[in-house]
């Protein structure tokens, strides 16, 4: 089945896109919202009222390929992992001067990928900042922890304690023009909204006027992967005057898992061959009855509940659990292992799960990326990473903003 031609898309495409679920789909074809073709699929054109459709038709995104900087824009990326995001930045434009990471395996795949960066390794608690001069950007995948509420300031010190006051010392310390947080769309809700609320107040504590946040779907962004990651945009406020952000621009087509493992679009060859999980035997089996795009409601009954055990009996659709991937899909957000009962990430043919170079390109990794230490440690290294295409396509907007702070200066 193709999922995507040029002026076509699938039903369950059209659920991804539009971010619900295919059953609401169905409702919709029901009662006259969505109609599709003779050959089953939609058409595009006719789905121009959804927003997220006419951005992908009326799509600018080689204008925004076109951005370069004006000058080299220094930057410093905390918490910065296997490097997806450091990618994205650097194919934007950006040069690096410093990366801090604490864990030993990422810092072994930075320094072997790019022998050149300086990568310090250690917690950041115990880096001083103040040597990191003229700095215009910094970035951060800070965790997202809840913070003390005891004193009701909501400021700077209620944060202390957690590595979000680390970022926003680190800001305080280079006063960087502009800085980037990113995070789990989470963040939005986390303990009713109060979390968001201390940090929004904290950066206009630190002198800094906050974009609107937004959460941004990979699949827009040459992703073939269902991820989300909010973003928070932060300008110095003696630049801001003048200055209009804008978000990247939508991609005109969304990959799917057939464009991270095979030749096409994204990579020039199929994927190679690498290191993986396998399954226990039994389980091996029971993957082998579920088709592709498939789960547990798809093995009989009595497979069911052998492999549920007690979840068989309990609510919520737990579509992870013996969870198959398809081609004609984008692959479900990646988690730090793929063969966690909960999680399910098989592949969709053979009966394992996605090995170490497959997990890479649906995270959009290139192929001569090499990851250090164990697999377990890879697989984490890469289900943690901002995927390399929608770090490159914000890093491209954030490179067009440091150009007009520098016309304005």
């Amino acid at each position: 089945m193709i999922l995507m031609s040029e002026n076509y898309i699938s039903e369950s495409l059209l659920a991804d896109i539009t971010s619900v679920s295919k059953r609401t789909v169905k409702s919709w074809k029901k009662n006259g919202k969505v109609s599709p073709a003779s050959n089953g699929m939609y058409s595009l054109d006719d789905l121009r009222h959804f927003p997220q459709v006419k951005g992908m038709l009326e799509s600018k995104w080689e204008k925004d390929q076109q951005i370069k900087p004006l000058r080299p824009y220094k930057s410093v990326e905390l918490f910065a992992g296997a490097g997806g995001l450091a990618i994205g930045l650097e194919r934007a434009g950006f040069s690096p001067i410093a990366l801090n990471e604490i864990d030993k395996n990422a810092c072994s795949t930075l320094r072997k990928n790019r022998p050149n960066w300086n990568v310090i390794e250690g917690d950041i608690a115990d880096v001083d900042f103040t040597v990191y001069k003229d700095v215009d950007f910094l970035s951060g995948g800070f965790p997202c922890q809840a913070f003390s509420y005891a004193g009701k300031k909501l400021g700077f010190e209620d944060t202390r304690g957690t590595l979000f006051f680390e970022l926003a010392r680190a800001i305080k310390e280079m006063k960087p023009k502009v800085f980037l947080g990113e995070n789990v769309r989470g963040l939005l809700t986390h303990d009713n909204g109060n979390t968001l609320e201390v940090i929004k107040s904290v950066i206009s504590e630190l002198g800094y006027t906050l974009v609107e946040p937004r959460v941004l779907k990979a699949i827009f962004y040459r992703v073939p992967q269902k991820r989300e990651r909010l973003f928070l945009v932060c300008i110095r406020n003696d630049l801001v005057e003048g200055i209009d952000f804008s978000w990247p621009e939508t991609y005109s087509r969304v990959l799917v898992l057939s464009d991270a493992l095979k030749k096409g679009e994204l990579y020039d060859t199929d994927c190679p061959e690498s290191a993986g999980q396998r399954y226990p035997e039994r389980k091996k089996e029971i993957l082998h009855m579920v088709p592709p795009g498939g789960c547990w409601v798809d093995l009989p009954d009595e497979i069911q509940r052998e492999y549920m055990k007690t979840s068989y009996f309990m609510g919520g659709g737990k579509t992870g659990m013996a969870r198959r991937l398809s081609y004609d899909s984008p692959s479900l957000t990646l988690t730090c292992a793929p063969a966690q009962k909960q999680t399910e990430r098989c592949h969709p043919e053979e009966d394992r799960p996605l090995n170490v170079r497959e997990y890479a390109r649906i995270q959009t990794f290139p192929d001569d990326w090499v990851f250090e230490g164990a697999s377990s440690s890879q697989y984490k290294q890469i289900g943690n990473a901002v995927p390399v295409n929608l770090g490159h396509a914000m890093g491209l907007r954030l490179i067009s903003l440091l150009n007009d702070i520098e016309r304005n200066a």
